[in-house]
């Protein structure tokens, strides 16, 4: 791979998280201050996602992988976007903003799996070249949250109550232009499939690998996979409007935090996979959550401010140990037949249903604990999730039986 094509993969992922980072983490914040947001309306909001992943293979395997290069389709769903982006940032009120954010989320959930496409598409040994390329997603959205906390200052107390969070949706609508441009420039992508070939919907969404839930253990596994996802999206709909109304300054530029954690515990998950197991690894990473969220209960932006912190930082483990390790145990267990059916059944089963039933269960549980305008009884709040996923793992532990996986580098 020449210099040239790994600057504009680098680029292209870069900007391509750098979009997402800057403006979901702090859209919990952003709706309940400047749109005056419920909890069930903020639910409706980040369940966008979910949507947006289960439409997603649609685009992907009926349309992106049939009749148009890659990058075209890249190219024209960031622009589409960041035409969305700039009325999400002009919306003063829910009911209109709700349209823009659905269709912006379904446009963009593909480009996620575009760009791993136009990725691989260049690489000879993708095991060894991807994961350099791959980081600067990762680095992508780490500069967007600093940018949000410590260029603009956006989510100061000032900034938030002055309502300049929604600035941060004009960012994202340059970068998505920019990118939408620059994808023009990409590599060429030309279609994986002949568009003669038929496809039918069970292929398009992974349903072939259905049988795989006739094995226990990977029955077991894809339960707890959507159960845990309750918990997850209690972190992405609710941290960053938790450490904002508690008074934790800077709360996005110290989420990313959470980002530098997973680059470091995705270095050292071939260590602990070999050392201890798939089943240790991943139950580390479910108790990982219940800790973090006993750590956000009892913690505070005071003399407690280094729970929270501390609480941040698990994210490398709560994310890498139970979904990396998961797509590593889908890919051994489904075998050559079934590996691109079960990947994308297990996506479709946790972003798309776990996380749509976990944004719904969030929004209800934020409601409930709502002690005047603004403000919530955050301890109740955060010790759900806490025992929820404690209760998973506790299910886990009991009912998946000891299995030896093999981790391919």
């Amino acid at each position: 791979m020449s210099t040239k094509i790994k600057f504009q993969l680098s680029f292209m992922m870069f900007l391509e998280f750098f979009i997402w980072g800057g403006w979901f983490v702090t859209l919990g914040t952003f709706l309940g201050n400047n749109l005056n947001a419920t909890g069930s309306e903020m639910a409706q909001a980040f369940s966008t996602q979910s949507w947006g992943a289960i439409i997603a293979p649609f685009i992907i395997g009926l349309i992106a992988d049939r009749y148009f290069n890659a990058e075209r389709i890249l190219g024209i769903l960031h622009i589409i976007g960041a035409l969305l982006m700039y009325q999400m940032y002009q919306t003063t009120d829910f009911a209109l903003f709700y349209p823009y954010v659905l269709g912006y989320m379904i446009l963009y959930m593909p480009t996620l799996a575009l760009v791993n496409s136009i990725s691989f598409n260049q690489m000879k040994d993708p095991a060894k070249e991807f994961s350099p390329i791959r980081v600067f997603g990762t680095i992508g959205w780490i500069v967007a949250g600093l940018v949000i906390s410590y260029v603009f200052l956006w989510d100061s107390p000032e900034g938030i109550q002055s309502g300049m969070l929604k600035n941060t949706f004009l960012m994202v609508a340059l970068a998505s232009a920019v990118l939408g441009l620059f994808s023009f420039t990409l590599p060429k992508t030309p279609p994986r499939v002949d568009k003669n070939e038929k496809v039918s919907i069970s292929e398009v969404l992974g349903l072939e690998a259905l049988q795989l839930l006739k094995d226990r253990n990977f029955l077991i596994f894809f339960i707890s996979s959507v159960l845990i996802c309750i918990p997850l999206a209690f972190y992405y709909q609710n941290a960053n409007p938790f450490l904002s109304e508690i008074g934790m300054g800077n709360p996005t530029g110290k989420m990313t935090i959470g980002q530098a954690s997973e680059v470091l515990f995705m270095l050292l998950l071939p260590y602990f996979f070999t050392k201890f197991g798939f089943k240790k690894t991943i139950m580390a990473g479910m108790l990982a959550w219940t800790i973090r969220y006993l750590l956000f209960a009892y913690g505070d932006a005071g003399e407690m401010a280094f729970m929270l912190l501390i609480g941040i930082a698990l994210h490398g483990i709560c994310y890498d140990f139970f979904f990396v390790s998961g797509q590593i145990y889908t890919d051994t267990k489904a075998g050559p037949k079934y590996k691109s059916a079960a990947q994308g059944l297990i996506t479709l089963a946790t972003y798309g249903v776990g996380m749509l039933i976990g944004f719904w269960v969030a929004g209800q549980i934020t409601d409930t604990n709502i002690i005047s305008e603004n403000q919530h009884n955050w301890m109740n709040i955060w010790r759900f999730p806490a025992f929820f996923a404690l209760g998973v793992a506790i299910l886990f532990m009991i009912f998946f039986k000891n299995e030896n996986v093999s981790y391919k580098q």
